[in-house]
């Protein structure tokens, strides 16, 4: 056992090294083991009468090894872990919805012909943002609207997935868990109703791949459209916080009652600019009138539900004479409309790219420029730069 194991971790590392993925087939099932490494260094200017600067660190943010399977022309399956969140999650106990230990579990069943169906634990198809791969992304960290903390971006379930016109349109719809990355954790919530969700992306002239940046300099302007939409109507016996953070006691991606969420996203490139804006909304209709969502105000005030949502707009530039990605993204976000203000950011990013997107340097900067009182944070300025390294 041990040998075998010295020889698959040689064979990752011979192949990371020459930057390509590792295919093994007999024919008739083709599996390819691909995998990626990313670490960064941290630095936080605080607020004046802070003084704790644990945050200042260095960070390995990814050590994945992603298994991706083809069996005949009938199925397929993705595997992916990433060991270093894995390990985070082991010794704080709450996964970070960004950087789960279990990216993606799965299978897809193609024998239907008219549609593909895909079962299991992954990415759901909601948010344009959220499902571009990080690695083909410039910054070390997704806008907060779309990372995983105000609606989840993965769960346990069914996915059904059609696609017309060379890919140009693409619509899915999914049944899931509802709780996100703690449907792993095995029981679903007291009322045993899933979420619904789906989502329909329309591309023009051609298929438009889930990426933020034009590096293939495309020479025709292209446009890509998409709306989503997920509802669920979930019980939390009074007092449980079944996911932490992010407005209230329940927070904002479990809530005790009807939960709906909604949004439109858009994306162009051409000759090497790209960009991307997505809006997203959450109105949630609390059971009981004393839901601390509702911040204690009465029917009368509140109409018995509350907002939540945001939006984010994102350039891009990439120079491909000095193999450098220029990014600046902007992001508004309240957490409840029954509470005054909302949150501003701004973040731009540099990426030097060693060996395409295989290979690196990401820096990025963020910049609080407006914070809401019920989430507030102890820095100002952000500052973070680091190296990826994918074998893919």
């Amino acid at each position: 056992m041990k040998n075998n194991l010295f020889l698959y971790f040689t064979i990752l590392f011979v192949t990371s090294t020459a930057f390509a993925q590792l295919t093994l087939t007999n024919g008739n099932h083709t599996l390819e083991i691909s995998g990626s490494l990313s670490a960064y260094y941290n630095y936080r200017a605080l607020k004046p009468g802070e003084t704790e600067r644990d945050k200042d660190r260095f960070k390995m943010r990814d050590a994945q090894l992603q298994l991706e399977g083809r069996i005949g022309n009938i199925w397929e399956y993705e595997l992916q872990v990433d060991f270093a969140d894995m390990s985070a999650n082991n010794n704080n106990g709450t996964p970070d919805p960004e950087n789960p230990g279990l990216m993606d579990a799965y299978v897809v069943y193609k024998g239907l012909g008219f549609m593909d169906i895909q079962a299991g634990y992954g990415k759901l198809y909601y948010s344009r943002n959220a499902m571009v791969p990080f690695a083909y992304s410039p910054y070390w960290q997704r806008a907060d609207l779309t990372r995983g903390d105000i609606f989840s971006s993965r769960d346990v379930g069914i996915t059904f997935i059609k696609t017309f016109w060379n890919q140009r349109i693409n619509a899915y719809a999914g049944i899931y868990t509802g709780l996100g990355e703690l449907s792993l954790n095995g029981d679903n919530d007291a009322s045993g109703q899933p979420e619904y969700a789906g989502r329909v992306d329309f591309s023009y002239p051609s298929r438009f791949r889930y990426r933020e940046i034009d590096d293939r300099i495309t020479p025709i302007p292209m446009f890509s459209f998409g709306i989503n939409g997920r509802y669920a109507n979930k019980a939390i016996p009074d007092g449980e916080v079944m996911v932490p953070n992010s407005g209230g006691a329940y927070g904002l991606k479990v809530i005790n009652g009807k939960r709906y969420v909604y949004g439109f996203d858009a994306a162009f490139q051409y000759m090497g600019f790209s960009g991307q804006f997505e809006l997203h909304q959450i109105k949630g209709e609390p059971k009981l009138p004393t839901d601390p969502l509702l911040h204690n105000l009465t029917a009368d005030q509140t109409g018995g539900y509350f907002l939540a949502g945001g939006y984010v707009a994102q350039v891009n530039y990439f120079a491909k004479k000095i193999k450098t990605v220029f990014s600046a993204r902007y992001e508004e976000l309240d957490l409840n409309d029954l509470v005054a203000g909302n949150s501003r950011r701004f973040s731009p990013a540099i990426a030097y790219q060693i060996d395409g997107f295989d290979a690196m340097i990401k820096f990025q900067y963020f910049n609080v420029l407006k914070e809401e009182s019920i989430d507030p944070f102890k820095w100002q300025e952000q500052y973070r730069i680091g190296i990826q390294l994918n074998f893919k």
